[in-house]
């Protein structure tokens, strides 16, 4: 099985609440959402249990995620600083 890559964006304000986007990848398949809803909004090639797991994933270590997001300084990001 390949590996599942997590990506994860900046805290950005989305209709007065802060979001961050996350996106898993496995190969071609990939499984795109935000946080702090853990709800995805393009799904390709996950089954949907698969599915279900990341979202239990993303709500079980959300306070984890909320705070990788918010030390993410989107300007470094656009030129690829880290």
């Amino acid at each position: 099985m390949d590996e599942i890559k997590l990506d994860i964006t900046g805290m950005v304000e989305t209709d007065g609440k802060k979001v961050s986007h996350v996106r898993f990848s496995r190969g071609e398949d990939y499984a795109e959402g935000y946080i702090p809803d853990c709800k995805f909004t393009k799904v390709k090639g996950f089954t949907d249990e698969e599915t279900a797991r990341l979202a239990d994933y993303l709500r079980e270590n959300l306070p984890d995620l909320k705070k990788r997001a918010a030390a993410i300084n989107p300007l470094n990001a656009l030129w690829g600083k880290k």
